[in-house]
């Protein structure tokens, strides 16, 4: 096995970015494979406004270009490839074994930053105006809607949440369930509902979705008991159906929760297996944000470096 290297970190989202700034500054040499999304979740985001260090904001795609460029100032070496298969080592000081396609690595210490990929509908219309009022995340982007109407598309604990959130920053929140019942929690229906500028429309599914120039303005749903259209003017339409955590090509080894989140040890970004951590996204389910995953990616670093001095 020649060729083993101290670090190999699969995703470059803000938490693999920045677990390779400081993976790089420790000297670990880090590889950092992009996966099929370069940059992640942010790349399909227009502005952000919460991450700090920037007082004027910055285009999500920038952002990650940003850290890139910090990330290879130290030599992290980036390679624009999928890692397709992994054979983790169960002992401590064992080489994990990853794949690029047929192309083999090996490495000491490994930290997954897969992130996790927000769920849509399924419309060509989210596409279309993704970046133009469709969006998959309150606390990220509610700020651009103060004063407006928008649209929760949900029925669990995440639409609660962020319906709730948006009510406090918008005019008018309208909430789509498909059926006839909420599936989140009492606690989270019980905020809802006495939640005086949110409206609960049950039976209702967003089917399309208007506008001009690539911006919102206009939903068309339908009542999946009488199968009566309308439309509801709006700007905003935030879609609160889930996440799905990008863990399958570890399943089996890794320990996820039943969401197929990664566990790891609290107070670190330890993973089941020795001398593999996981950062982002993939691993927070809660909050969900770049600056904590950025924050988990400087642990997961942090974690790498000690595992391998302890093996010294």
């Amino acid at each position: 096995m020649e060729n083993i290297h101290d670090c190999v970190i699969i995703g470059s989202g803000p938490s693999g970015f920045t677990a390779a700034i400081y993976a790089a500054r420790a000297d670990l040499k880090p590889q950092l494979y992009t996966g099929l999304e370069p940059g992640g979740q942010l790349t399909t985001t227009t502005e952000v406004d919460n991450f700090p260090g920037y007082p004027d904001g910055i285009t999500g795609p920038q952002m990650m270009m940003d850290l890139q460029k910090q990330a290879e100032r130290f030599d992290t070496k980036v390679h624009y490839e999928m890692i397709t298969k992994v054979e983790f080592a169960t002992e401590v000081g064992g080489i994990h074994k990853l794949w690029a396609g047929n192309k083999e690595l090996f490495a000491k210490t490994v930290i997954i930053s897969t992130g996790a990929t927000a769920k849509y509908l399924g419309l060509e219309d989210e596409k279309k105006y993704a970046g133009g009022g469709v969006s998959a995340c309150a606390t990220c982007d509610g700020f651009f809607y103060k004063g407006k109407d928008v649209i929760v598309v949900g029925a669990g604990d995440t639409a609660a949440e962020e319906a709730t959130y948006l009510a406090k920053l918008t005019n008018k929140v309208t909430m789509l369930v498909r059926r006839d019942e909420f599936r989140a929690s009492k606690a989270m229906i019980h905020r809802v509902k006495n939640t005086p500028n949110i409206e609960v429309k049950f039976h209702h599914e967003l089917i399309g979705i208007e506008g001009e120039n690539g911006l919102v303005e206009r939903a068309v749903v339908i009542n999946n008991q009488t199968q009566e259209t309308s439309k509801i003017d709006v700007h905003g339409i935030f879609i609160a159906i889930g996440h799905k955590p990008n863990t399958e090509i570890f399943k089996d080894q890794i320990n996820t929760d039943e969401n197929g989140y990664i566990v790891t040890v609290p107070g670190s970004t330890k993973t089941n297996l020795p001398g593999v951590f996981a950062a982002g996204d993939v691993q927070d389910h809660v909050y969900r944000q770049a600056i904590t995953a950025a924050g988990t990616g400087c642990m997961a670093a942090m974690d790498a470096e000690k595992y391998l001095a302890e093996l010294q």
